[in-house]
């Protein structure tokens, strides 16, 4: 199975670090962030993944190869303008077109997940695509999701000011190929990002699916979340730091 790893955006709150450092390569208890991916790639079958970067791409390309075969194969794309994260599945679109099913996945967060809730709830709809939903302390600042019994989204808004749950996109789906169809018919905002949780997924309600999926998965986009993030990991895992 294939996924395509979200990684664009110069990571502007993670700075001082992205200043010269591509935000998947922050490092998370001294380690890039991209090698806490690996392991959840080969839980969820994925064999092969495509990471769009918007600045350093040449430090990922390094990064990879230093790796060697310890990891799903890595198609790195040098992504030149802001496109949005469903921009960026759009436009990248031929590298799952022989597929009917495939990952998206964000990789500005930190995850050691089980998605056989997920791979579950898929198989059994046939909708454009299964959204993996966790609890935020925080919902004003997520995509909030309501669903009825059978896993159909029922409402999606993004950043609410008036949340009415907790549960929250967690930037991992399982699609369809038919939802590259649906972003194809999506009107292009003005300045040409396009993203899921403004433009997309309030389209889908009613036909995309979501479950709440359990394990660890932290933000780790801003400085602040990092840091959290770094405690957070630590208490899960009891894992300290390596260099």
């Amino acid at each position: 199975m294939k996924a395509i790893l979200l990684a664009g955006g110069r990571g502007e709150r993670l700075r001082p670090l992205t200043l010269t450092l591509p935000k998947c390569l922050a490092p998370v208890l001294g380690r890039p962030l991209l090698d806490y991916w690996w392991p959840f790639c080969r839980r969820a079958g994925i064999d092969e993944v495509l990471i769009n970067v918007s600045h350093h791409h040449d430090q990922v390309l390094d990064y990879l190869a230093r790796r060697g075969d310890d990891r799903p194969r890595v198609t790195v794309v040098h992504e030149t303008a802001p496109r949005g994260t469903a921009g960026t599945v759009l436009a990248e679109r031929r590298f799952v077109d022989a597929d009917e099913s495939f990952w998206i996945l964000y990789s500005d967060n930190l995850v050691e997940l089980d998605v056989m809730d997920v791979l579950d709830l898929h198989a059994r709809h046939d909708g454009p695509v299964t959204l993996g939903l966790f609890r935020t302390p925080d919902p004003r600042s997520s995509g909030i999701v309501t669903t009825a019994p059978d896993g159909r989204v029922t409402a999606f808004v993004e950043k609410p000011e008036h949340p009415v749950g907790d549960l929250a996109n967690a930037g991992l789906y399982l699609a369809r190929h038919s939802l590259l169809d649906e972003l194809a018919s999506t009107p292009m905002p003005a300045d040409g990002i396009l993203d899921f949780g403004l433009h997309v997924f309030p389209r889908l309600v009613g036909r995309a699916r979501a479950v709440a999926i359990t394990g660890f998965l932290a933000d780790v986009g801003s400085l602040e979340r990092l840091a959290a993030a770094e405690r957070a990991w630590q208490a899960h895992s009891h894992e300290g730091p390596r260099t």
